[in-house]
């Protein structure tokens, strides 16, 4: 079959799969019940469709080509992660007193490994579903209704998540809700975790919420590998078991999984972990963490995780990520866009950049576009409303001189979600220089 009329069946069978979605939606979207289902499936239909028109391949080969004539990079950009100013909105209240924990047996109050209980069950909130690409607010919910919350995962997507679509909600985003929307407690999130580190924050009776990655049921395209990114709230702990109690907000409540199963699942999201606790309990919780409360000290212990397991595993990709990540931290960017070159010459998950922008960093700053142009691309044929994609997109083709096309990327990260400030920062430098 000719080229020509390979591309032609494509497009008509993606148009086809599209007109199908449409009337289905169209016939099914008033239903009470049937809504969040419906979205659901017509999502991975339409990634099914865009797949089938253009099939998923591995991450673009890095060319390391330095960009001698790029524009130079605007003065103290945000260059973060922050959602929209908040609404006047009254947010859920907090209780001030914890849930009761049922802890067996009563930890000491040492917190050496040696000491630690060998079972722990802390009284898991009420459990809530998620809504779709809603694990964050969701997770985080069940979080704060453990201290008392009365919220649901809505009144936290509608702040930091307005579109429905967006597929990634990342800690900075729930950290910014936490300090923001719920007042009375504190929260941190540090990285280079460890299973002993989770079983001492439970067993002084701290739940704490770890990113990782899951595997799908469906593929949403051929050839999907079914890698995502997930949040699970940990609850509690059996040694004998080597397995932790978790409230997952896709598959179910006080689900076990064990030690190394998450160990493994944790290491592609450089072992990060949200804490959330009473201001009173700040000691406690530094006692525990002990050098890991520091943060420039934290980074430079999973700096040094990372680079243990490229030695001990050469092949890891996810160790040569992590690397990666923690030198853009220190702003060590060569390092990094060398760290991460090796990673992606070593394989990564097709959705990798939906939920990490690590190499965003190092590409940009290493004054590396087209690479940093071709990932961006990359990460919008997975997912085409990822801001943070259309953020990088916008920075490499205005670096390139194209003020006009660098506009129009981020005007599409501010229409993938509203109030991005990052978006907006960029579009008014861009306007005025």
């Amino acid at each position: 079959m000719h080229d020509k009329q390979r591309k032609w069946n494509k497009g008509f069978i993606g148009g086809l799969i599209l007109v199908t979605l449409a009337l289905t939606a169209l016939g099914g979207s008033q239903i009470p019940g049937v809504q969040s289902r419906l979205i659901w499936r017509v999502e991975r239909a339409a990634a099914f469709a865009r797949g089938i028109i253009d099939p998923v391949r591995p991450l673009p080969t890095p060319v390391g080509i330095v960009n001698e004539n790029a524009l130079p990079l605007p003065p103290t950009p945000t260059l973060t992660t922050t959602p929209a100013p908040l609404s006047p909105t009254a947010a859920p209240t907090l209780a001030v007193t914890p849930t009761p924990a049922a802890i067996l047996p009563t930890p000491a109050p040492s917190f050496t490994p040696t000491s630690l209980p060998p079972r722990v069950a802390l009284t898991p909130p009420e459990y809530e579903m998620q809504d779709i690409n809603n694990c964050g607010p969701a997770t985080l919910a069940m979080f704060l209704r453990y201290y008392g919350w009365e919220g649901d995962q809505f009144d936290i997507s509608d702040v930091i998540k307005p579109v429905r679509e967006d597929r990634n909600v990342n800690i900075e985003e729930m950290i910014y809700y936490l300090r923001n929307r719920a007042g009375g407690f504190e929260s941190e999130f540090r990285v280079g975790g460890d299973i002993t580190l989770l079983r001492r924050l439970v067993a002084a009776g701290f739940p704490v919420m770890v990113e990782e990655s899951m595997k799908m049921d469906e593929p949403f395209w051929p050839n999907d590998d079914l890698w995502a990114g997930h949040y699970l709230l940990i609850t509690g702990y059996d040694d004998a078991l080597q397995a932790f109690t978790v409230q997952d907000s896709f598959r179910g409540a006080n689900r076990k999984i064990t030690y190394s199963d998450l160990d493994h699942a944790w290491q592609a999201f450089n072992r990060v972990y949200l804490m959330i606790y009473p201001p009173a309990s700040r000691p406690q919780i530094q006692e525990i963490l002990g050098r890991q409360w520091d943060v420039e000290q934290n980074r430079q212990h999973a700096l040094a995780v990372a680079e243990q397991e490229t030695r001990a595993d050469p092949t890891d990709s996810f160790a040569w990520f992590n690397l990666g990540t923690n030198l853009v931290y220190f702003e060590k960017y060569q390092d990094a866009a060398k760290a991460y070159d090796t990673a992606s010459s070593l394989g990564l998950p097709q959705r990798m950049l939906r939920y990490q922008f690590g190499p965003f960093f190092a590409y940009l700053h290493t004054g590396r576009m087209d690479d940093l142009l071709a990932i961006a691309d990359y990460a919008l044929k997975r997912t085409p409303n990822a801001e943070e994609a259309w953020l990088w997109k916008g920075w490499a083709l205005y670096r390139q001189g194209d003020r006009l096309k660098a506009m129009e990327a981020f005007q599409k990260a501010l229409e993938a979600h509203p109030g991005y400030q990052d978006a907006q920062y960029a579009l008014n430098f861009v306007q005025n220089h």
